[in-house]
């Protein structure tokens, strides 16, 4: 099976996202087929990136090798996904953004209760929720079936002329950076909300 991020450097991130626009991912007897993704690059290249001041304990994972696992909370009640990429060593993940859910649907449902069928997966959190992955999931391989995760090649490949790219979601820095990429026109792809600063309280 052929995997770009695999042999693709690091600063390649951004195309490696593109790339794994209709791959599927499934866990927990859940597949989606990938609509929205969003690239981030590593150390001193990407202050967005939660690995651009180098590695903590919570990223090392980011650091390789591809095709592992790295899952966060946020807000503090949502776990996130990503997917390691690029050479061992160079920081580099592509956040799973949102899908589409081809299989298992009923027990998305039942995680994802009171949803439509279209908003089962159409987030991060959501897709995360949707899969039934937990922090268990970080560091773990997504390619050889040894953790709870599976990334697989796409059942209908799509089209570079079907994809869009755009500005990053809910990040602080560098967020108008268009590392953001989804299927045009596809219903589970999440709503863009522009980034806007907190006010300070004098």
């Amino acid at each position: 099976m052929d995997h770009p991020w695999l042999t693709a450097p690091a600063a390649d991130v951004a195309q490696t996202a593109r790339s794994l626009l209709g791959w599927e991912v499934t866990a927990n007897g859940v597949r989606i087929r990938l609509t929205e993704v969003e690239a981030y690059a590593g150390t001193g290249e990407d202050p967005a990136s939660h690995a651009h001041r180098g590695p903590t304990p919570r990223t090392t994972v980011m650091f390789g090798p591809a095709g592992y696992a790295y899952t966060y909370f946020v807000f503090g009640m949502h776990w996130c996904l990503n997917l390691v990429c690029g050479a061992e060593g160079e920081a580099a993940a592509v956040l799973l953004r949102a899908g589409e859910v081809v299989d298992g649907l009923d027990l998305a449902r039942e995680r994802r209760a009171g949803v439509s069928d279209r908003d089962l997966a159409r987030g991060p959190a959501r897709l995360v929720m949707a899969l039934g992955v937990t922090a268990a999931a970080n560091g773990t391989s997504m390619l050889d079936g040894t953790g709870p995760l599976v990334l697989t090649p796409p059942t209908r490949p799509v089209a570079p002329s079907a994809v869009a790219a755009g500005p990053r979601v809910g990040v602080a820095a560098a967020h108008d950076v268009p590392w953001r990429f989804w299927i045009t026109g596809d219903p589970t792809v999440s709503p863009y909300r522009r980034h806007v600063p907190r006010r300070r309280r004098n």
